[in-house]
């Protein structure tokens, strides 16, 4: 490494992206050499500009995958660290990023640990991951009774997208899987409101 740490931050999302940034400006010895929305393009980013260190989300624009992003990293230079950073609790997640090589892992909503401290235990040559996989309720459903794929589907919900865009997004042939997805979990909520919101049988259409 040189004497700056050359730092790429891979996250979708505005406000976790500027805040990611905010940290590593903040301190001397990393330097912002890349922010990017999409995991599509991080391996060639990450070449081009001679990265060290990477923060990468898992789901990022388009539904590009980080994890997939980190193996190709991984494969074109070992010596790069990477950081996997999520708001999904899904344990499929973490034995991938276990398998592929990476260095740490942190939840966005859940680590009692800053992100600042996972780098620099990182960076000293920790492997850093949770104890468990957070689990958080909904409605009378637990994420951990769902699956990595109905987790991506709840993400996009929440960004405010069309049935159609996180179909096109999560690389669906069209937008009957979504919707598939979208009843287990609205089901889940229906059933702790008490309240029918339309999820039950051929309600849903679109």
């Amino acid at each position: 490494m040189s004497d700056k740490i050359n730092v790429m931050i891979v996250e979708d999302q505005a406000m976790p992206r500027q805040l990611f940034e905010v940290i590593i400006k903040a301190q001397p010895k990393f330097n912002l050499t890349v922010s990017i929305d999409n995991a599509a393009i991080a391996d060639i980013c990450c070449a081009r500009h001679a990265v060290d260190l990477v923060l990468m989300d898992v789901v990022t624009k388009n539904g590009a995958s980080g994890l997939v992003a980190a193996e190709k990293i991984k494969a074109q230079n070992k010596k790069v660290k990477i950081i996997i950073v999520t708001s999904m609790p899904e344990c499929s997640y973490v034995e991938r990023a276990k398998k592929i090589g990476v260095e740490g892992f942190w939840y966005k909503d859940f680590s009692v640990e800053p992100i600042l401290t996972i780098i620099e235990r990182v960076l000293s040559g920790e492997s850093v991951y949770p104890d468990d996989v957070p689990e958080i309720q909904l409605g009378l459903a637990k994420s951990g009774e769902m699956t990595a794929r109905e987790l991506e589907v709840l993400r996009e919900m929440t960004g405010g997208f069309t049935n159609a865009e996180i179909a096109e997004k999560l690389g669906y042939k069209n937008h009957s899987g979504v919707l598939k997805r979208i009843r287990k979990i609205g089901q889940a909520y229906e059933a702790y409101t008490g309240v029918d919101y339309g999820f039950e049988g051929s309600k849903i259409t679109g």
